[in-house]
């Protein structure tokens, strides 16, 4: 993570030099201006964390620049300086916002306590604001399980969080992107930062585009206020974008900027603003195909795919779904005021047999379904429903060499599967007279489930 920034602005020579050299012996960037004009460059070149400022200038006052960068960006706390104070001067400050306002000569050690309270402040507002933006509730430990799929994506995890690059996760709907991101923030060098995470394919390519860099009063039709992008809450943490392969080819090229200059503008603003965030990055599409169907850019993919990652399905690791189980019954029976929650070993083997085309969030919904409908600490076979509209057609059970009696085979003992052995509850998903079902069944020597 980059260095706290920090715009000093102090007319007097001696007094600019020996703060700067105290802020940076403390391991912040100072950029140090003597006047208003040079102090609003200065911060569109770099967008500070905190900004230090005298009140008379020689171009104007403290007042104009803190309500200068207020206007920009309401969350950077000002410390405003002066040799002058008055209590009528100083109610003013921090009615426009002022952090704190302090008399001259200052004392450098107090300075610095009012700084990193400052900035300390700052992260909080930040960590509420992404809080906020945040949808649902926290998930699952991406590792659970002993698998060797699993246990070689803990061991990739551990060794990435420490490189803040941009991240490309890989994966099927469902797998547990979003917790994979959360937890390589949480155990990186942002971990004190926010953390904001955005599903690209929920929105309009205009909604996308204000969702992530914020607009300007009157922008557009209905733009009263401004607003910022999900960029500027995230700055200094991370933000994931979850299938950012529906990212509309004209969000590109911003995207891109932000990522390689670590800027961007909000719409309806001419001027660049300056953002440090780490991306991490989710689709369950293939993006080197989409480079060369012309879907996606091709120097946006290379640039988000540093270091790429890739989850495996919950049908590539079931002998981790008895403890994925475990966990999601004891959060659920928490949830609910239940004692106890347990699967029968009969419904832990249907578990197993079953496709689970949506993967982890297909499974606890299942669980959570059957935890609620039933009134026993142990959940049967009949209390197991899955998803009557998805039907577990994956690429291992069914590829274009298979004969046509081979795939309907194959689809008859899936769906027997799904419905627990009963022939009844499968001929009407399947649309045919419980008879002729029993025919193919038959036919096929097809062993019926029993649960």
């Amino acid at each position: 993570m980059s260095q706290q920034r920090v715009l000093l602005l102090e007319d007097e020579s001696g007094i600019r030099e020996t703060v700067k050299d105290f802020l940076e012996g403390r391991s912040y960037e100072v950029a140090a201006c003597e006047n208003c004009q040079q102090a609003k460059e200065a911060f569109w070149r770099g967008r500070p964390d905190a900004a230090i400022c005298d009140y008379s200038l020689p171009d104007g006052n403290g007042l104009e620049i803190l309500t200068f960068i207020k206007n920009t960006d309401a969350m950077i706390p000002v410390i405003l300086l002066t040799a002058h104070g008055t209590i009528e001067l100083a109610v003013e400050a921090l009615k426009l916002g002022a952090e704190n306002f302090l008399t001259k000569p200052v004392e450098l050690g107090a300075l610095h306590v009012v700084l990193e309270r400052a900035l300390e402040n700052r992260r909080g507002k930040q960590k509420v604001a992404a809080n906020n933006l945040r949808s649902g509730r926290e998930s699952l430990n991406p590792f659970v399980g002993p698998s060797q799929a699993i246990r070689k994506l803990a061991e990739q995890a551990r060794k990435i969080t420490s490189a803040d690059r941009p991240i490309l996760i890989n994966g099927e709907t469902g797998t547990g992107k979003t917790v994979l991101a959360r937890w390589i923030h949480m155990n990186g060098a942002r971990h004190g930062e926010p953390f904001v995470d955005l599903n690209c394919a929920s929105f309009s390519r205009e909604l996308l585009e204000s969702e992530l860099f914020g607009h300007e009063k009157g922008a557009f039709t209905g733009a009263v206020t401004s607003k910022p992008g999900l960029f500027e809450v995230a700055h200094h943490g991370s933000i994931f974008l979850d299938e950012i392969g529906d990212v509309d080819p004209l969000i590109q090229p911003k995207l891109l900027k932000v990522l390689e200059d670590k800027q961007f503008r909000r719409i309806g603003e001419v001027r660049d603003r300056f953002v440090d965030v780490r991306l991490i990055a989710a689709t369950h599409q293939d993006l080197a195909k989409a480079v060369t169907e012309n879907r996606f850019r091709g120097d946006l993919y290379f640039r988000i795919s540093t270091i790429p990652v890739r989850i495996p399905s919950l049908r590539e690791r079931k002998e981790d779904i008895p403890f994925l189980a475990e966990v999601i019954l004891g959060n659920t029976a928490r949830e609910l005021g239940r004692k106890e929650l347990r699967l029968s070993d009969s419904s832990l083997q249907r578990l197993r047999e079953y496709d689970w085309p949506g993967n982890i969030r297909e499974l606890r919904n299942v669980l959570e379904r059957a935890a609620i409908l039933s009134d026993d600490a142990e959940i049967a076979p009949a209390d197991l429903m899955f998803d009557r509209t998805v039907v577990a057609v994956n690429e291992k059970a069914f590829d274009s060499n298979m004969t046509l009696d081979a795939v309907q085979k194959a689809f008859i003992e899936t769906v027997l599967r799904q419905e627990g052995g009963k022939v009844a509850s499968a001929a009407t998903r399947l649309g045919v007279a419980k008879s002729s079902l029993y025919q193919k069944i038959k036919e096929y020597q097809i062993n019926i489930p029993k649960y």
